[in-house]
């Protein structure tokens, strides 16, 4: 019975390690507080989400492209960031969100997801390079970028292993999958999935019309306040 007993703890022991090891950051909370990382001043109350992947290419392509459109609609709408890393295809795709997350724990979110993203399109650039991207063990690169922001190193190593981070990720990817995302980047206006491809007008065209829609219903009777139709045309294949 004894050794039987053993048995049974060690078969038990694996499945939890085999869990542990998964790209999902098992054993994460998906129903926990979803991140809220948000750019921009809103003013015309239109809110431009992507759900992204630090390792995706297409990710690394669009980041310059809405980096620009920010830049340009900083005053009139915000845009938010939520984690959906596609770890089946990259496997440092969670170890980023971490480090970017916990970067986010002392306030130097935004400023981590931009180094995570040049560094991917460096990777495309120069892929023989180092980089956290091709990395065995990417943390080396993310205590550099931490003691590059001024982060307080120890607190970034603790947090980017710690329960909080990994449940305000796989919360992000729960409600990706809530929505359908399927691929990276997706980008949602205000609720529904637009198709855009990587040119800053492709953007524009979309939240002007969103901007123009949204002042017309301010200053008419709410009379179809009631309507929250999602239809979109599909999403682009990405990654």
């Amino acid at each position: 019975m004894a050794i039987l007993a053993a048995i049974i703890i060690v078969f038990v022991g694996i499945i939890v390690v085999s869990g542990n090891k998964s790209g999902s950051g098992s054993g994460g909370n998906a129903t926990g507080n979803l991140t809220n990382h948000v750019e921009g001043q809103g003013q015309a109350g239109v809110t431009l989400v992507e759900y992204g992947d630090y390792q995706c290419p297409f990710c690394g392509q669009y980041y310059p492209i809405v980096k620009q459109v920010e830049q340009e609609f900083d005053s009139q709408i915000k845009f938010q960031f939520r984690n959906f890393p596609l770890t089946s295809l990259h496997q440092n795709a969670f170890a980023g969100a971490r480090a970017a997350e916990a970067a986010g724990l002392q306030g130097k979110f935004w400023q981590m997801h931009d180094l995570l993203y040049e560094q991917n399109l460096a990777n495309q650039q120069n892929p023989s390079a180092p980089s956290w991207i091709s990395s065995s063990d990417p943390t080396t690169f993310f205590d550099q970028f931490a003691q590059q922001l001024g982060l307080d190193v120890n607190k970034f190593k603790t947090d980017y292993g710690s329960t909080k981070v990994n449940d305000l990720i796989n919360a992000d990817m729960a409600e990706g999958n809530k929505l359908g995302v399927d691929a990276t980047p997706t980008f949602y206006l205000d609720g529904r999935k637009i198709n855009v491809n990587e040119q800053a007008s492709s953007f524009e065209t979309l939240i002007k019309a969103e901007i123009a829609k949204k002042a017309g219903q301010s200053s008419s009777a709410p009379s179809s306040a009631g309507s929250t139709s999602q239809t979109s045309a599909p999403a682009p294949a990405k990654q």
